[in-house]
Order: C-alpha cells, then sequence, then structure tokens
C-alpha cells in the first residue's frame, strides 16, 4: 500500500472524530515514529514529511556511506556497495537518503500503526472532551435517556459524549424513558484511566441557583443575586436571595405574580416547595425569615456556639418544623445555626436529653431532627404524627412515650 493510499485510509478518522487535519497529522507523526522506532532502534535519522492539505507523508531515512565491512550503526550506516546500488556515483562519507515505503515496515507493523493511531486519537478526543466538560461544572446541560439502569440513568448528548446520572443524583419523583430530554447541572468531571467520566446531578443545589437565572431575568441580569440555596430534593427548598437596586423586591421579583414566575422550576424540581427569602445580614432577622410561614415570638443568639433558641406559640411550632421537621432543618442549613425550638409559657418541660439513661441517643437524635427535643414536645403529638415526622418505628416511639407520661406522672 502506497504511503498517500494509508494516509487517505487513516483520514477518515477525521470526519467521524471532528479531529482537524493539522492535529490528525500531528499524530500521524507520533505514530509513525513510534512504529520506526521498533522496526530500527531509533528514529533520529528520519525524516517524516506531511503535507496536511493533501493528506500525503514521506519518510526518509539518512544513513552516512562507510567501506564495505566497516558499518558500526546498522540503522545510520550504509555500505558503500549498498549506496552506490541507490547511486552508482556515491563516496564513502557522503549522507544517503532512501525513502522508506510502508510495505517496508511490514504487514503487522501496518497493523499496528492503525490501532496506536486509533488510541493516540480517542486519547485526544477524552482530553478535548475532559476539558470542554471540566469548564462546564456548575452549568446546566441537556442530554438525552440513552439507558436506564438500576443505579444510574446513561445520557447521550448532541455530540455523542456519556453523562452518567447516578440514582442518588436523581430527584426522587423523577420518572425517564429512553429518549426522554434530562436537564442537570454537570458536577463533576474525572478522567477514569484516559476515559473522562461525567456526572449530573438533578438534586444539587447548583441546579436550582441556575434555575433561577435562566428562569428569573433579573438574576440572570445581575440585579438580583442568589446568596445561597438549600434543599431536600423533591421535597423543600430555601433560596436567600439579595438586590443591588433598593427598589428592587428581590422576593417579589423572583415569585412573580401568583407564583408565575417561579412556577416552571417548581414543576422542574418535581413539584419541589421553594420558599425564597431576603437575605439579610441582620442575624436575628435572618433567622426570623428562614423559619416562615412560622412567627417568632423572641429568639436568643449564642454566636459562639452557632446556636439559635426561638421562641414561638404553641400553634406556631409546627409551622416552623414542616412537614418531616424539613423547614427547620432547612432553615439551619441555610442560617449555618442551630435551631432550637420551644413553646411560649410552657413551664415545667424537660430536655429529651435528660432521659439519655433510658432513652438511646440515636432515637433523641432522630426526635431533633424533626425539632422535637422536650419531653412535653414529644408528647403533644399523637403517635401516628410521629411516626410520620421520624424514621422511627411505632414500637420504639410508643416506649419513648410511655417513659416520658412516667416521668411527668410521678
Amino acid at each position: 500500500m502506497e504511503n498517500i493510499a494509508l494516509i487517505e485510509s487513516f483520514s477518515e478518522f477525521k470526519d467521524d472524530k471532528l479531529i482537524d487535519r493539522v492535529t490528525l497529522m500531528t499524530i500521524l507523526e507520533e505514530v509513525f515514529r513510534s512504529a520506526l522506532k521498533r522496526k530500527f532502534g531509533d528514529d533520529d535519522n528520519f525524516d517524516i514529511i506531511i503535507n496536511p492539505d493533501k493528506g500525503d507523508l514521506e519518510i526518509w531515512r539518512n544513513r552516512v556511506v562507510v567501506a564495505d565491512g566497516e558499518i558500526e550503526d546498522e540503522n545510520g550506516e550504509i555500505s558503500l556497495t549498498e549506496a552506490r546500488l541507490i547511486e552508482p556515483d556515491f563516496e564513502v562519507g557522503e549522507d544517503v537518503s532512501e525513502e522508506v515505503k510502508l510495505f517496508d515496515l511490514g504487514r503487522r507493523a501496518i497493523l499496528a500503526l492503525r490501532q496506536n493511531l486509533v488510541a493516540k486519537i480517542q486519547e485526544h478526543d477524552n482530553t478535548n472532551i475532559y476539558k470542554q466538560f471540566k469548564e462546564l461544572v456548575g452549568e446546566i446541560y441537556t442530554a438525552e435517556v440513552h439507558h436506564i439502569r438500576h443505579r444510574a440513568i446513561i445520557l447521550l448528548d448532541d455530540e455523542g459524549n456519556e453523562i452518567i446520572m447516578p440514582k442518588d443524583k436523581q430527584i426522587p419523583s423523577d420518572f425517564f424513558r429512553k429518549g426522554d430530554n434530562i436537564r442537570g447541572v454537570i458536577e463533576s468531571v474525572e478522567l477514569k484511566g484516559s476515559k473522562p467520566s461525567i456526572i449530573m446531578s438533578r438534586t444539587s443545589p447548583a441546579f436550582l441557583e441556575k434555575l433561577f437565572e435562566q428562569e428569573i431575568p433579573e438574576v440572570f441580569d445581575g440585579l438580583i443575586n442568589v446568596k445561597k440555596v438549600v434543599r431536600i430534593p423533591g421535597e423543600k427548598a430555601k433560596v436567600a436571595v439579595d438586590s443591588y437596586d433598593d427598589r428592587i423586591d428581590p422576593v417579589g421579583a423572583c415569585v412573580g405574580m401568583k407564583g408565575s414566575r417561579i412556577h416552571g422550576i417548581v414543576r422542574e424540581l418535581g413539584n419541589e416547595n421553594i420558599d425564597v427569602i431576603n437575605y439579610t445580614n441582620n442575624l436575628q432577622l435572618f433567622i426570623t425569615r428562614s423559619l416562615s410561614p412560622a412567627r417568632i415570638t423572641s429568639i436568643k443568639i449564642d454566636e459562639e456556639n452557632k446556636r439559635a433558641e426561638v421562641i414561638l406559640k404553641p400553634e406556631e411550632v409546627s409551622k416552623a418544623i414542616g412537614r418531616g421537621g424539613h423547614n427547620i432543618r432547612l432553615a439551619g442549613q441555610i442560617t449555618g445555626y442551630e435551631i432550637d425550638v420551644f413553646r411560649e409559657g410552657v413551664e415545667e418541660d424537660v430536655e429529651l436529653r435528660e432521659f439519655s439513661d433510658e432513652i438511646d441517643g440515636w432515637v433523641i437524635d432522630e426526635f431533633a431532627k424533626a425539632g422535637l427535643d422536650t419531653a412535653k414536645s414529644i408528647l403533644e403529638q399523637d403517635v401516628v404524627d410521629l411516626v410520620k415526622r421520624t424514621d422511627l418505628e411505632e414500637e420504639t416511639i410508643v416506649e419513648v412515650v410511655r417513659i416520658l407520661k412516667e416521668e411527668f406522672e410521678d
């Protein structure tokens, strides 16, 4: 096979892989030099001439003419007799340049050349894909469902790049079929071996933040700043927003008339309940706003230990805690403070941790996650409601209630 014919067959990769011809030629030279090293032991005395326009390639072997029987370097020297077969007037000490045809390398070497080229181009592609998606980390991306597995969904974008969305990166209510287009954020990109692993997420707070940028013009234009986003994917989220212009109501602008602006975002997230709150440097006010829709009677802040004690009327407590403890948990995350809820006017209550000798610590922690950290806060609830608000078994809750009742009866 002539050089140009082989180069033309190699150039098929250019169209398949969308690789520019100059880069292809560079890779070709690298591949051919590797083949020459394997065949001759060294490639320093070879010239490889590539014509990017024609896709042609020439290989020239340069050797020095030495007297017959005095060859010390088989690759770099040629005997006078052999040199004169190429051109009859060569003399000792002159340089001989001889073109190397690809078939001189042997059939196996040519097959190895092609395999090496495939590997090099794939490596080039993978490097480019890695760089491309590394710059997209944290950005919204759309891809099509290609394959649904038990633990992940495999997506393909318009260029055929494979993107993985693991089960824990999907909103619990998400349901997709093959061929569906999915939006999410590129969460991470890693090279595993030479292949890039691209992870997409729909549960990341960054996804919600980027949806605000896409759906709310003032956020996109920078007039409203999203300060912080916290989420329990598919359940509830809190978004703190601020405006650089006092004339703009950041919460109103984000929510829109009758929720018109935020409706699309809520729908995208599987009807996730989104609280948009006005950010402020006034910590007491920010904590108060974060517990919305509950109305706080008073608040005491311990800045050193990052804790806040909040007093509410009894009817406001359930609002502050929220279903499954979601509201108080997110309020703590967005403010960075551990928030303890107390009922106004309740006396002779006992903190649940006072019963640590009778109730296991992990059980106390589960109650605390739901904002139930005192004896009466538990006794005031029905067992059925306690089961719904915690991850505890009914028999465990019944036993805790029995212990607490005995304390107050005594």
